[in-house]
């Protein structure tokens, strides 16, 4: 089984990004990681034009989800020995980028707006791959893992709860400064996320 890691976007123009691809890369010899990528500062150019010509938020999600693909492929840029994940296919390479495509808009599950963000579709694949385990890599500073806790201070969108509640994925968020702890902090049993407060 694998896990199934999202790598947020707010780690774009930071160090750490390619530390974690590195430290992504070893943990997948022994166990198959597939990165789920946020959007960073392509989706910030959709929320950004959005505001400019007021189109609907239907429109703006599937220009995010176009963000996330070009998160991607700039991930897979910086890490070639990466794989395309692709959903429905079989023997991925252990370490493989998930480049999120139009056919999630035909998804009646996932709502068309700024509600669903990365998280929630890292979550949504999970459940789809019968991932072990989901990870969140973010550079928000958070002790609670209540997902309505968690919600209410804007880490995680507010989709991720009812999503979680039907689809329920083991699931942490480990820090982007604590990539050299993410053997232990993932293969522990604490700080699993819940629904509950």
């Amino acid at each position: 089984m694998s896990i199934v890691v999202k790598l947020g976007g707010s780690l774009y123009n930071t160090h750490e990004l390619q530390v974690w691809l590195s430290t992504l890369a070893k943990h997948a010899q022994h166990h198959p990681i597939i990165i789920v990528p946020g959007g960073g500062p392509f989706a910030d150019q959709v929320r950004n034009a959005q505001s400019i010509h007021h189109f609907n938020d239907q429109a703006a999600h599937h220009m995010a989800l176009l963000a996330m693909k070009q998160f991607g492929l700039l991930l897979k840029a910086l890490a070639p020995s990466c794989s395309t994940f692709v959903l429905g296919h079989k023997n991925h390479s252990p370490l493989s980028i998930w480049l999120p495509d139009d056919a999630l808009l035909n998804e009646v599950e996932l709502d068309q707006s700024w509600d669903i963000s990365s998280d929630s579709l890292a979550l949504w694949l999970a459940n789809k791959v019968s991932a072990q385990q989901l990870i969140l890599i973010k550079r928000a500073n958070t002790l609670s893992t209540s997902i309505k806790q968690l919600t209410s201070d804007t880490v995680i969108d507010s989709a991720f709860s009812s999503l979680f509640s039907r689809h329920s994925v083991a699931t942490k968020i480990i820090h982007s400064k604590q990539s050299q702890q993410f053997f232990e902090l993932a293969s522990s049993d604490n700080n699993q996320l819940k629904l509950s407060s």
